[in-house]
């Protein structure tokens, strides 16, 4: 619908106008038009180069290629890292226990409690340990875990570092002495005689 109120003198008004709005024929700026011809072209080459040609890997191909790399630098680390076990000492670096600390804290305190004193899981700061009190027994347990007490293996969850950084920080709570600690489990029922009933 052609509208005789707009003058003839703008070019670039469309002859119809709705609600009162006149709509203009403004040409897009050069580098938009430009940069839509370069998105365009790439598009046509990159599925010339990925889809018809087959020249070079799919998302999910490239991805699982990744992935199984990542996997054996992963593997050789942990193997690295089991192999070391016996000779890892615990580390006095404050980074290293602070860093410890904060693992301990978010994955080993609902069990131990945070100072260490035991709840469902043992009392980690008395001188009886289940699995050995040595350094490398206490890396043993948390990097194999003991899954028949509930104890889960932390090797595919933790990094070796960040495990040696908690068992450095688990060794230094020995000897402390937190508020109503679980008592020690190498402490057997003691005899107290006949019951009042036999």
């Amino acid at each position: 619908m052609k509208n005789e109120n707009l003058p003839s003198d703008e070019p670039l008004a469309f002859h119809h106008e709705a609600d009162g709005i006149r709509e203009l024929d403004n040409l897009l700026p050069r580098w938009w038009v430009w940069l839509f011809y370069l998105t365009t072209i790439f598009a046509i080459g990159y599925m010339g180069y990925y889809h018809v040609l087959n020249a070079g890997d799919l998302q999910g191909v490239a991805y699982d290629k990744e992935f199984k790399k990542g996997e054996e630098i992963k593997s050789l680390a942990m193997a690295k890292f089991e192999s070391s076990i016996g000779s890892e000492q615990p580390s006095n670096d404050k980074a290293i226990l602070a860093s410890g600390q904060v693992i301990f804290v978010n994955n080993c305190a609902p069990c131990h409690r945070p100072d260490g004193g035991g709840l469902v899981g043992p009392n980690l700061t008395d001188d009886y340990w289940i699995h050995g009190a040595k350094f490398e027994d206490n890396l043993k347990v948390i990097w194999n875990g003991v899954p028949e007490k509930g104890m889960i293996t932390w090797n595919g969850l933790l990094k070796p570092d960040q495990i040696h950084a908690v068992a450095s920080y688990i060794y230094t709570l020995r000897g402390t002495h937190p508020v109503n600690p679980k008592l020690p489990e190498n402490q057997q029922p003691k005899e107290t005689g006949p019951s009042i009933y036999e």
